[in-house]
């Protein structure tokens, strides 16, 4: 079994920042106010004077909440710049390149479009740590408790977006592939999240042919139905027109907020994070740039990828689940490459900080022109132990080791699997979900061992 433990417990920050149902707790009008002057009061303590660039996804609250992040950092003499609809990654990007004292954005990623969150980059474009976020955290929760009364609902004044900001970060991305990838068609899922307007410009001037779903955001259809949630859209629409005569090479589908993808073959086939690990680490050690030949996967890779890297003299290590943590793993150890089977891929041989989906899709395509060879053909040695993910919800997230008969059933499923297969139990960062991954050598095991810890777990906290 597989868990992560931090040393403070925090109550607003989970894994991705701050997430919750826009105009409920966390994310009403007078907390958001109140974080915004809660992050304000640090960055000008340390920098007085500095400037926060903010940017949000097409969610119908984005906006509001953005402006009130900004009124919020105003009142402790913090300026914020708009960059308007941008991935997660681009505001990571903006906050190093750009001399910005930090970088937010708002968005709640692959989550349905009544949910937003509030997520923040430092300086230099990582993530804050787990410490800094429970500072932070604790100061707001001392706002909140002296402040009784929510303050006057002034009108917002809106903030302007900086075109030069938007088109930084597209020239970044096309760059940093160091080609033109002429030659490929594909087919891109957009999930009318934060990629639908800078995935044309991206594609276009990488010189990939290319053609769009998903790509008209009315703020309350982002993930709905499609993108990286739901890899098989895309995978089916480039097999149906393929078999009327389209010819793409193949699918690439984004998430709400661009910081990962998935991808179809041409036969319509998904491949996840991990075939994108496998032919980018074969890739990066034909090239010289995966350091240590070394891959950091996740605790829910599948050990097939584990066999196939191993094939090349590419060790893998797990992290635990989060980008975070395999981020933090990559700079322990030195590695240039990891990623998560969701698709969130980190490419640290540039200067990436976080998982760009955009940025992985254009490497994807680059691995294709450079070797000549079809997505299939990439990954045609990836060989998959049967797998199955289960999602409990449930009513608190309580240690599975204080309740005996969870522990019980996951003891014994270890035991029964032995060296043949894998058990991963494991709440999610960002929902009040359990997640039970059984990998095993056959159908039936894996799913007769992921049926009987399942009941349990919904048995003894099911919501």
């Amino acid at each position: 079994m597989s868990a992560t433990n931090t040393s403070k417990q925090r109550q607003l920050f989970g894994t991705d920042g701050i997430r919750g149902v826009a105009g409920e707790y966390p994310l009403d009008r007078r907390t958001v106010e109140i974080i915004g002057r809660a992050l304000g009061m640090r960055l000008a303590a340390e920098h007085p004077g500095v400037q926060v660039v903010i940017g949000q996804d097409t969610r119908e609250s984005s906006e509001w909440i953005a402006e009130l992040l900004a009124r919020g950092l105003a009142s402790c003499g913090v300026r914020a710049v708009e960059a308007g609809v941008i991935t997660t990654p681009g505001i990571a990007y903006l906050a190093r390149a750009r001399n910005f004292a930090a970088g937010i954005v708002i968005s709640a990623s692959h989550n349905p479009w009544q949910d937003n969150g509030i997520k923040v980059f430092g300086h230099d474009g990582y993530k804050l740590s787990d410490e800094i976020e429970h500072q932070i955290e604790a100061e707001i929760f001392r706002e909140l408790e002296q402040q009784k009364a929510a303050s006057p609902d002034r009108a917002l004044a809106g903030l302007p977006p900086d075109p030069d900001l938007h088109a930084s970060y597209v020239w970044w991305l096309v760059d940093s592939v160091g080609m033109r990838l002429p030659g490929v068609k594909a087919l891109v899922d957009c999930a009318n999240g934060a990629t639908s307007t800078l995935a044309p410009e991206v594609f276009r001037a990488s010189g990939i042919e290319a053609e769009f779903i998903n790509i008209n955001p009315d703020g309350r259809n982002i993930n709905a139905g499609c993108g990286a949630l739901h890899p098989e859209v895309v995978a089916r629409e480039v097999q149906e027109r393929n078999h009327k005569g389209a010819k793409f090479a193949l699918g690439i589908t984004f998430d709400g907020d661009g910081d990962r993808a998935l991808f179809s073959d041409a036969a319509g086939r998904v491949v996840n994070g991990d075939g994108v690990l496998l032919l980018a680490a074969r890739e990066m050690q034909r090239n010289g740039t995966l350091e240590g030949n070394t891959v950091v996967a996740t605790t829910m890779s599948n050990m097939g990828l584990k066999a196939a890297l191993r094939h090349d003299g590419i060790s893998m290590l797990r992290a635990p689940v989060g980008d975070k943590y395999v981020l933090e793993q990559m700079q322990k150890t030195g590695a240039t490459l990891g990623g998560e089977q969701s698709g969130h891929i980190i490419f640290r041989d540039g200067d990436a900080t976080t998982g760009d989906g955009m940025l992985t899709a254009l490497r994807v395509v680059r691995a294709m022109v450079t070797s000549g060879k079809s997505l299939s053909e990439l990954i045609s040695e990836l060989k998959v132990f049967p797998q199955v993910i289960t999602n409990i919800r449930v009513r608190e997230k309580k240690s599975f080791a204080q309740i005996p008969a969870v522990q019980q059933v996951i003891e014994s499923a270890e035991r029964e699997l032995g060296d043949e297969g894998r058990i991963v139990v494991r709440y999610s960062g960002t929902e009040a979900v359990a997640r039970v991954m059984v990998e095993a050598a056959s159908e039936q095991q894996m799913q007769r061992i992921a049926a009987r810890v399942s009941e349990t777990i919904q048995r003894e906290l099911g919501a």
